[in-house]
């Protein structure tokens, strides 16, 4: 995104907002879950909206789009069919072009977090909501497992170069969590302590790249011994999407979110 600024716009308790502007001050927000800050931030840097992003269905990525909709009328407003009744009026599909200002953005199916999740690929960005955080992914909705799987591996399909831009500060959680899958792991334990610094600073620890996350994410590495190992799966039952499962299963068990 030649002659551009994506500004990270924190909310909520642990939420991201990313705001893409372009060259003219036009912009394009991704996840508006409240209209407050962001009204705040648009106001401060005398940018303009055009577009509003979203990836799925959850409040805390559609609660601002009603206002920020009355506040500055004739926005469009992409997203899959589950964020129609928030105020889409834009539905998008698998495979889908839009086409904003100087860009274009692909969108990816990528359910699993939800049944209508979807992502927007502008390469080498990704903005993928809640389906893959920095060594993690999002919690599966019922009966979504097989998606959510499929959704991983589209996503590690993708470049080793594209930037990841999730919508949530879970970093260091999931890199603890991901130290005790791969405890000789040196690269997790560097990372993890160049992360703790950032948020230190409060600063954000966001985008990630593929290539890292291929290297330290064990949602991303179910065929590895180490995540075979520390998820005890029976070896009759240990296809990928049972480990996926109890990977998730574990996770959560142990408050990591």
């Amino acid at each position: 995104m030649r002659r551009t600024i994506i500004k990270c716009v924190p909310i909520l308790h642990d939420n991201y907002v990313w705001i893409i502007i372009n060259h003219n001050k036009s912009c394009i927000i991704i996840d508006p879950g409240c209209h407050i800050t962001i009204i705040r931030i648009i106001e401060k840097l005398n940018i303009f909206p055009v577009a509003i992003l979203v990836t799925h269905r959850h409040k805390d990525h559609v609660g601002g789009i009603k206002r920020l909709s009355e506040t500055y009328p004739n926005l469009s407003i992409y997203g899959p069919k589950e964020t129609k009744k928030f105020g889409t009026n834009r539905i998008c599909t698998n495979n889908d072009e839009i086409h904003i200002l100087n860009f274009k953005f692909k969108v990816l199916s990528t359910p699993g977090h939800t049944s209508g999740h979807i992502s927007y690929y502008k390469k080498p960005h990704l903005f993928c909501g809640d389906m893959l955080f920095y060594g993690g992914c999002g919690k599966i909705e019922n009966g979504m497992a097989l998606k959510m799987y499929n959704s991983l591996k589209k996503i590690k399909c993708l470049p080793d170069n594209t930037l990841i831009y999730c919508s949530h500060e879970y970093t260091l959680n999931n890199l603890r969590f991901s130290s005790s899958v791969f405890p000789n792991n040196k690269k997790i334990f560097k990372l993890y302590k160049e992360i703790q610094t950032i948020r230190q600073k409060n600063q954000c620890s966001l985008p990630s790249k593929l290539k890292i996350e291929k290297m330290i994410n064990p949602f991303l590495n179910l065929d590895k011994i180490e995540v075979k190992k520390f998820t005890k799966i029976h070896k009759d039952l240990m296809f990928q999407l049972n480990i996926l499962l109890q990977l998730r299963k574990i996770k959560e068990k142990n408050n990591w979110s």
